[in-house]
């Protein structure tokens, strides 16, 4: 056996056990009842109203915090082109994306209760002011509530994807530009605009199945009632008469890999076209 075949084998075996067998345990259990015959009961249950609902309020959020964490993030990417890569404000930035891309969950959760909740901190120390922003602090517990919470790790994680595509901008293509009598507006609108549009909306996409997927953030705001798929999941695995059906998790996992699949093959397609003019 090669030696490059045998260094992959931790690799193989760690994407075998945690990603490959997890998911065809839970696509293959929608596709069967509690007796353990296939029935496709289950899936067809996806297109129930209420379970549409749910899937329509999961891509509303997923997609109101995309482009939201995009725009913001590209700006900041944008900004940080005029500083010295090498620099400390630059390095700190840098260090602040990747540490806060990956703060979520509880943890997230928690801050904000304690910052922006019904008692917050901040919302005792406006109210003082006679400012009642955030004095209902129950829209922080609803779906409306997760779009600050998202926008928190989303924004750092668009600066991480995407801060390489503008870094990848060849100043020679600016000096010809200005050469050719071009203005500022022309190199944005008509070169780098166009080599920079795979990678923002493979970012974009990035930042949806980021979105789409998060659980722990939106279960512990969100403690009443399955408004968004990943929490009727963890419903349906709680109670197994969610809807009058068996397995209603393993057909609500299913709708999800089919959504991840179509992301990731549009994210896998745009980052192909964009390193084509990074080489």
């Amino acid at each position: 056996m090669r030696p490059s075949v045998i260094g992959l084998t931790p690799f193989a075996a760690y994407v075998l056990l945690f990603l490959v067998i997890p998911t065809l345990l839970a696509v293959l259990s929608g596709l069967f009842d509690a007796r353990g015959n296939f029935t496709v009961a289950n899936v067809v249950a996806l297109f129930t109203p209420d379970i549409l609902k749910i899937f329509a309020s999961s891509f509303w959020i997923s997609a109101v915090t995309a482009v939201g964490g995009a725009v913001v993030g590209a700006l900041v990417c944008y900004a940080l082109l005029g500083m010295n890569p090498q620099g400390t404000l630059r390095s700190m930035v840098d260090s602040a994306a990747s540490v806060l891309a990956q703060f979520g969950g509880a943890m997230l959760a928690f801050a904000f209760i304690a910052t922006i909740g019904l008692q917050g901190f901040v919302t005792v120390i406006l109210r003082d002011l006679g400012i009642n922003i955030f004095a209902n602090g129950v829209w922080l517990y609803q779906v409306p509530g997760l779009v600050l919470p998202y926008l928190y790790f989303q924004v750092p994680l668009m600066i991480i994807t995407f801060m390489p595509a503008l870094e990848g901008l060849k100043p020679q293509w600016a000096e010809a530009n200005a050469t050719l009598g071009g203005t500022r507006l022309t190199y944005w609108v008509r070169i780098a605009g166009p080599v920079l549009a795979p990678s923002f909306l493979g970012s974009l996409l990035l930042l949806f199945a980021n979105a789409f997927s998060s659980y722990a953030t939106a279960a512990t705001l969100i403690s009443q009632g399955a408004q968004i798929v990943p929490l009727r999941i963890r419903a349906a695995l709680i109670s197994e008469t969610v809807l009058g059906r068996s397995s209603t998790a393993g057909a609500l996992a299913l709708g999800m890999i089919v959504v991840m699949i179509v992301l990731m093959w549009g994210y896998s397609a745009l980052q192909s076209r964009t390193t084509r003019w990074q080489q």
